[in-house]
């Protein structure tokens, strides 16, 4: 049953809210915004927690990113040149919602592509509804969930085949269950992680390896010398792409789901990538698959992702909690001691 409305959520006018803002590299501090009262088709939202992203956030926070390059969703501002406003995992309650908006009531538990800030005002289309029932903290993993379902969409993957994947941050550790779920036969991560490997495990991965030169010839023997039948990159790291591109099976497919940002990347193309025909597919969560285009779109894929929350390990990959004005203090953990950290939140209030 939906909420009609929640004590503590009675709109006051305009609200004094407060964003996070990276000014320079390595660099994040507090900012006052501004969160009037809702306009026609508006609805302002409390955030009641928001998730880091330790892939494209922690390049934009360490100023890794073209300071060109236009930004790609309406609630950022200002430029990858710094300052900016970033981040795009918030969960919130509505608190009061304009005219003629219908589909939305004071209450509701939404999620939002929202940078970290304790109030907001967004379009009414914006927010994704979630369910009174969901823990709201789960409601955090729908941006990476959009971008896993796309990777697994463009992967190729049989029933029945091995999947392997380069990294096990939260990405990573959502598309191997993914692939799970829609037929491996086995599933093999690799992180020079430790505490992501053991967490990999926890999650159903099958095997869990540590890079290195021999990794190829592990995987061979793990795979009765076939290799992988695919391979997903979702590391960050160039090694990690070519590491890939050696251990799938002849005409077996790699795909590259990390961002770089202007980070350049050397891969050696001359050995087994041209004479085991292999295949290297990028993929990106802006544009679904090709392949799927008259049956899929992003209403369909956000659907499909609300189905998944309830159904995935996912409180087991929040591994540390800040209160929104310790975030600073977050973004350092990520950057400096990243062996520590998998799904880092902040909280806005009693969670």
């Amino acid at each position: 049953m939906r909420a009609e409305s929640t004590p503590g959520l009675v709109p006051h006018g305009e609200f004094e809210a407060h964003a996070l803002w990276f000014t320079a590299p390595r660099t994040a501090e507090f900012r006052p915004e501004s969160a009037p009262s809702p306009g026609a088709g508006e609805v302002r939202v409390r955030a009641t927690a928001s998730a880091l992203s330790q892939g494209t956030e922690m390049l934009v926070y360490r100023g890794e990113v073209p300071a060109d390059l236009p930004l790609d969703l309406p609630t950022l501002a200002g430029s990858f040149g710094f300052p900016i406003k970033y981040g795009y995992a918030t969960v919130g309650r509505v608190l009061d919602a304009g005219a003629s908006v219908e589909d939305l009531v004071p209450g509701d538990l939404v999620f939002v592509h929202h940078p970290h800030q304790d109030v907001f005002v967004v379009p009414a289309a914006m927010p994704v509804r979630l369910s009174d029932e969901l823990d709201p903290l789960l409601g955090l993993f729908v941006a990476n969930l959009e971008t896993a379902v796309n990777v697994v969409h463009d992967t190729p993957l049989r029933l029945g085949e091995t999947a392997l994947v380069f990294g096990q941050g939260v990405v990573g550790l959502l598309v191997a269950q993914l692939l799970r779920l829609a037929g491996a036969g086995r599933v093999l991560v690799v992180d020079p992680l430790k505490k992501r490997r053991d967490l990999a495990c926890d999650v159903g991965v099958d095997e869990a390896l540590e890079p290195g030169e021999d990794l190829p010839e592990r995987v061979l023997e793990t795979t009765a010398g076939r290799g992988a039948d695919v391979a997903v990159e979702v590391s960050g790291s160039g090694a990690a792409l070519q590491a890939a591109i050696e251990a799938v099976a002849v005409e077996g497919t790699v795909v590259a789901a990390s961002w770089y940002g202007a980070k350049p990347v050397a891969l050696s193309l001359g050995g087994h990538f041209h004479r085991g025909r292999v295949r290297l597919q990028s993929s990106q969560v802006g544009r679904m698959s090709p392949d799927l285009g008259s049956r899929w779109d992003h209403a369909r894929r956000t659907e499909t992702v609300l189905g998944l929350l309830p159904r995935l390990r996912l409180k087991e990959l929040i591994s540390h909690r800040f209160p929104f004005e310790e975030a600073p203090e977050a973004y350092r953990l990520v950057d400096e001691r990243p062996g520590e950290a998998v799904q880092v939140i902040l909280t806005y209030d009693e969670l």
